[in-house]
């Protein structure tokens, strides 16, 4: 154990110093290797950094974010926009209602909560304060919709998730979606809770003209997660190759149908994917040494005997995970919390008989719930950064839709039909 609580400590430590996550990783498995396992020879840094990220399956997530990016550069994200504002304008807060709306679309075509945060946010937040909408809950509503983008496919999280535990990623795309449409209903319930006791705007009723025609206008946007979701189910083509198609879809919509997305925005486009991307690989890589070291010195065995003998049964070994990973949520990144719990609680879990794919979809919307609980809490921290308030501001309005959140994550954790139901019918027990 005194290896492990090294290793912890190392990566929290240099995290805390304002290294980058991935750098911390990789520096504190490499600390690790030196002082408690001598007889290892440093080559295996490299070689476990290559196999980390040797996949085909990887390369949907940069893809994945170029098509995102690319969506977003062609003017495909403001049509979007206007479409839900067509829709949802006519319910008082109906801005507000708009960017959830929004968010849930956009949540199918780039599946990363950062990148929609800031693409919706830089539209959204301003056009909300503007209409009288106080600026810390215009954060709080951009940054708890986008907390769907790594549930509903195409899903980073489910990706790397797959990639580390050897699941159907197929089958994790399918079970987010409806879990990922229960988030999104309980957003739109909070946030139109709240317009009402504040008596935010409403808009004039959209004709039925008006919103055929926005339709029309954004129907590329939306026909992109039924082409994700549609080609990988009926075997056309796989995640890896659905997220090529998503890249040429997208160029082709904001090239040649939208005649917006030049040589200036392509470059913009791939500039911002290229860097995501590098520090998704190379936390993705340090995951392949970081489980190495774990396996090495036995750990998970031991751990998840410890954990058995804590919660000896189903429902409390799940009540300790959510407890574990909701605090482990507000201080680490969803893709490098992966890395760290994935390889002890699997186990464990498989032990006591618990459905992967439920516990797959409970781990992850815990991360993602992370994303808007202080202090790291991108999407909010982001959020607020756009809405140009103070980040207290942002957390005291966004503690309504962290408490609805959390009662999303207690119905998924004893209902695990809404994670297994769909994919069974779609695609078999499995």
């Amino acid at each position: 154990m005194e290896l492990l609580a090294f290793l912890l400590a190392a990566m929290l430590g240099l995290m805390a110093i304002g290294v980058p996550i991935a750098f911390a990783i990789l520096a504190g498995g490499i600390a690790t290797l030196i002082l408690f396992i001598p007889s290892a020879r440093l080559m295996i840094v490299p070689q476990q950094l290559y196999g980390g990220i040797d996949s085909f399956t990887l390369l949907a997530i940069p893809c994945f974010l170029l098509a995102g990016s690319l969506m977003t550069e062609g003017g495909l994200t403001r049509r979007l926009i206007g479409f839900a504002n067509a829709v949802m304008g006519r319910f008082r807060g109906g801005l507000a209602l708009s960017n959830i709306l929004a968010a849930g679309v956009f949540a199918g075509i780039s599946g990363s909560a950062v990148a929609d945060t800031s693409a919706l946010g830089r539209v959204m937040i301003p056009a909300m304060i503007r209409e009288g909408y106080a600026p810390g809950f215009a954060a709080a509503v951009n940054a708890s919709a986008n907390v769907m983008a790594p549930i509903i496919p195409p899903s980073i999280a489910f990706i790397v998730l797959g990639v580390l535990t050897g699941q159907s990623i197929t089958r994790l795309f399918v079970a987010g979606i409806v879990i990922g449409l229960i988030y999104g209903l309980a957003m739109i319930t909070i946030a139109a809770l709240i317009a009402a006791r504040r008596n935010y705007p409403v808009h004039a009723a959209a004709g039925w003209a008006e919103i055929a025609a926005a339709f029309r206008d954004a129907l590329p946007a939306l026909a992109m997660p039924v082409l994700i979701i549609a080609g990988i189910r009926t075997g056309i083509f796989n995640v890896t190759e659905c997220s090529a198609v998503a890249v040429l879809y997208a160029l082709f919509s904001g090239a040649v149908l939208y005649r917006e997305l030049g040589w200036r925005e392509l470059l913009a486009a791939l500039v911002s994917t290229a860097r995501t991307t590098a520090v998704i690989m190379i936390i993705v890589g340090s995951a392949r040494l970081f489980s190495w070291i774990l396996g090495y010195a036995g750990l998970p065995a031991r751990i998840a005997a410890f954990l058995l003998e804590v919660a000896g049964d189903r429902l409390a070994f799940l009540l300790l995970v959510n407890l574990v990973l909701l605090v482990v949520g507000m201080f680490l990144e969803a893709n490098a919390a992966l890395i760290m719990l994935v390889p002890v609680l699997f186990p464990t879990a498989q032990a006591l008989g618990l459905d992967q794919t439920h516990l797959s979809v409970v781990v992850v919307v815990n991360l993602c719930i992370g994303l808007l609980t202080p202090p790291v809490g991108l999407t909010l921290n982001l959020s607020a950064l756009i809405a140009e308030v103070p980040l207290p501001e942002a957390i005291r309005e966004s503690a309504p839709f962290i408490g609805f959140a959390l009662l999303v994550l207690a119905l998924l954790t004893y209902v695990p039909g809404l994670a297994t139901l769909l994919p069974d019918l779609v695609l078999g027990g499995g």
